[in-house]
């Protein structure tokens, strides 16, 4: 009997030392301000910034500027709008949560178009 009491109370010491029943914290969700993002389109590695306030810069590798506009995330889907051409809005899926630097993910537009997109280091860019 005294083991048994001895063992409970030891139990209940641990227990309440250690938070048995913590929540796991959930990942960080998906955003696009202030990141940069690399893919290839229509055969040009193109490097992508967004800043703080939703406007991104699009520039081939190579230094040549491609696009600029704003982004917006709308619910799982990053959609953006271009200052150059009269397409409108366009908008492609997202991940559920943030992605490291490094990790890549199949965007797909609202077209049906898709891209494998690669976040890097950020790296706000000039026109």
């Amino acid at each position: 009997m005294r083991v048994t009491i001895c063992l409970t109370a030891a139990l209940v010491v641990c227990a309440a030392s250690t938070p048995a029943l913590a929540k796991t914290a959930k990942p960080a969700a998906f955003q696009l301000n202030e990141t940069t993002w690399t893919f290839v389109d229509k055969g040009v590695k193109v490097r992508e910034s967004i800043d703080a306030s939703g406007n991104y810069i699009e520039n081939a590798v190579n230094g040549k500027h491609i696009d600029h506009g704003a982004a917006v995330m709308k619910g799982q889907k990053a959609c953006f709008t271009s200052a150059m051409t009269k397409e409108g809005e366009v908008c492609w899926t997202t991940p559920r949560y943030a992605l490291k630097i490094g990790q890549s993910f199949v965007a797909k537009s609202d077209k049906g178009e898709k891209l494998r997109v690669t976040r890097v280091k950020y790296l706000p860019l000039k026109m």
